[in-house]
């Protein structure tokens, strides 16, 4: 990692993930399940899959020794680097070569946010790591290297730069801030589901030519604090909302989630 001086934020230089797969054809795909000929990733047929990113920006090595301001540098002094220690993890969606989340079954999806909440929780507890982000990169436009169906998890040695500016918020508003912008999006023109526990939305200052924001109703701080209940009505909301968004346009609607 090295340090942007000018910003405070980290950068992950990772030269090695250029040689990583290129939109490979069925037959040479690293995330179907292995045959004779294709000796994939994931050794047998599955549901779903998690395993270790083989180009990471982050890890595999991990924090040794007590350092509790790893990623704080006094001063910004030009120059600081630091080992991207972390994980990066890849989560497959389904079997099939091709497809999309929001097309599957619902009892897919759920096995996919309980998959995200297991290694959310684990991912908490690795030494260095400051934060945890689930996410999924979907469509070429958007710049995945993989037509497979799948997400990725990253496990950061500092806290990202939107969570920081989150976190600032937070202790300028007061602790209602979410709870106040939930109340406030509710009932809106922009108001898009709102299921017992979850309500998606268009903010009212969105950025994006598309953007929904998906908040639930109580405070939670990750995915693994969901109830079970809560993890069967979230997959029902998610894949509703990604199936919408391919109903947009003619072809799939390239985002990130």
């Amino acid at each position: 990692m090295r340090l942007d001086s000018l910003t405070g934020d980290w950068i992950s230089v990772a030269a090695h993930r250029h040689g990583r797969a290129f939109l490979p054809p069925a037959s040479e795909c690293p995330l179907c399940p292995s045959s004779d000929t294709n000796l994939s990733e994931v050794p047998d047929d599955f549901d779903v899959a998690v395993f270790e990113n083989k180009s990471p920006s982050f890890g595999p090595d991990l924090l040794t020794g007590d350092y509790p301001n790893y990623a704080v540098v006094p001063n910004l002094e030009l120059g600081s680097v630091r080992d991207s220690i972390g994980r990066c993890e890849v989560v497959v969606f389904s079997p099939e070569h091709l497809g999309s989340l929001g097309a599957m079954p619902t009892k897919r999806v759920r096995t996919v946010i309980e998959a995200l909440a297991d290694r959310t929780d684990h991912l908490q507890s690795l030494p260095g790591v400051k934060q945890v982000f689930p996410f999924e990169n979907r469509g070429q436009d958007i710049g995945v290297t993989l037509h497979h169906p799948h997400g990725q998890i990253y496990a950061y040695p500092f806290i990202t730069p939107r969570t920081t500016k989150l976190l600032d918020s937070i202790s300028k508003y007061g602790s209602d801030l979410f709870a106040d912008t939930l109340k406030f999006e509710q009932g809106s023109q922009r108001e898009i589901i709102k299921s017992d526990n979850f309500t998606a939305y268009v903010p009212f200052a969105g950025r994006w030519p598309i953007e929904i924001h998906l908040l639930p109703h109580r405070n939670v701080q990750n995915l693994s604090e969901l109830t079970s209940d809560e993890k069967i009505e979230l997959a029902e909301v998610y894949r509703r909302l990604l199936h919408a968004l391919d109903e947009i346009y003619e072809t799939p609607t390239p985002y990130i989630s």
